[in-house]
């Protein structure tokens, strides 16, 4: 599949990776902002292979995994969520880190394509309780550039970090800018 999201991607497209994850990080959480078009999903499986990030997992809302594509979403490293339920999926997450059913896995802070002011501390509940280190990926569509940082410094303060994350999310426009990170 790499040469063919290499055609597309690279080829056609236009669109570079700027990978800078330290050779050997085999753990970490993906986090991706901002998340603003369903050409994100694609644009991400694409990085994926491309970048040789491996089996990276994904949480998504839980419609996607109907019939008749569901199967397929699970397939490729979905994992439902049902956003109507308070369902303790920190800890699932963290049980899974620490069991090893999972190595990494993407998160869309905002958890919608719509612009989102607060996001979820959750993503850095699963990091620190899992002690892995936390990623950041932007798909920025105007430059046509992917970027996936070293580690981002965590501290025990998860709204301040939250704030520095969007620092850095912010000048990155997705494909609609109006729903991205302001």
């Amino acid at each position: 599949m790499r040469p063919i999201f290499h055609f597309f991607f690279h080829t056609l497209a236009g669109w570079r990776i700027q990978d800078e994850r330290p050779a050997g990080l085999d753990r970490y959480i993906v986090v991706v902002a901002p998340h603003t078009s369903n050409w994100d999903f694609f644009v991400g499986l694409c990085v994926r292979s491309l970048a040789r990030m491996g089996d990276v997992k994904y949480l998504a809302k839980k419609s996607l995994f109907k019939p008749p594509l569901g199967w397929w979403f699970k397939a490729i490293g979905g994992y439902p969520v049902d956003r109507s339920k308070h369902n303790n999926l920190v800890d699932a997450v963290v049980a899974m880190f620490d069991s090893g059913e999972i190595s990494k896995i993407g998160i869309t802070p905002e958890g919608t394509r719509r612009y989102q002011p607060e996001w979820k501390t959750g993503f850095h509940r699963m990091a620190t309780g899992a002690k892995v280190p936390i990623i950041l990926a932007t798909f920025d569509y105007p430059r046509k550039l992917v970027i996936l940082t070293a580690p981002f410094p965590l501290t025990d303060d998860p709204e301040a970090d939250i704030v520095r994350m969007k620092d850095w999310f912010r000048p990155h426009k997705g494909k609609n800018p109006e729903d991205g990170v302001r």
